[in-house]
């Protein structure tokens, strides 16, 4: 059960549902309520495809590359808490993505689908959800079942995104840009939390066993 919800929280922070709607009400401005449907299918279905690719494959790749998983580990712990401190001190992913995508449609070079680019890569499927579900599915710690339910965690946490991105001028309205930047914010704080146990447990194992 801990582990389960560690796993979402991560697959949460990584994913960030709710930082998704700015760059969603953004991208799709000037769209009909059925385009917005369908785009917001089609960037959850992409996101979800990229994900799952690199839990089945992502470790295969890393281990034949010859790079030992704990190392992976302290190197992805590293990485997600950069990530973390981007989203506490920076500017949030949405004010970056959605100032891109606004410079896109204004110069209208801006050719790639919205539903591929910006909302399915990077804003849901981004390097650090990346990282995390290939260490959260590791073969030598997790079994075949656990995997499949992180799996289905991180499906549960994509879908959530879908619905909040159907829904998503009201949620705006509610809580305004300001609130959605807050809470991402507060998903930092977590994520750099998670990010250092992440380390640290790799530290630990790589002493007792050895083994990079």
């Amino acid at each position: 059960m801990n582990n389960l919800l560690e796993h979402f929280v991560t697959l949460w922070v990584v994913i960030d549902p709710i930082g998704t709607i700015p760059v969603f009400i953004a991208v799709t401005a000037g769209i009909d309520a059925a385009a917005r449907r369908r785009t917001a299918l089609l960037a959850a279905a992409i996101s979800a495809g990229v994900l799952l690719f690199f839990l089945v494959f992502g470790q295969l790749l890393i281990e034949a590359l010859d790079i030992g998983l704990n190392s992976f580990q302290v190197a992805g712990g590293i990485i997600l808490f950069l990530f973390a401190l981007t989203m506490i001190f920076g500017e949030s992913k949405q004010d970056i993505e959605q100032r891109q995508a606004e410079e896109d449609q204004e110069d209208k070079i801006h050719q790639s689908n919205p539903a591929i680019f910006p909302l399915a890569v990077p804003s849901l499927a981004s390097p650090g959800a990346m990282l995390a579900i290939v260490i959260l599915t590791d073969n030598h710690r997790y079994s075949a079942a656990d995997q499949g339910i992180t799996a289905l965690v991180m499906l549960s946490v994509i879908m959530i995104a879908f619905l909040l991105m159907l829904i998503a001028e009201p949620i705006i309205r509610l809580i305004g840009h300001s609130g959605a930047a807050i809470v991402s914010r507060v998903m930092g704080m977590i994520l750099a939390s998670v990010a250092v146990n992440s380390v640290l447990s790799a530290m630990l194992e790589i002493m007792k066993t050895g083994q990079l």
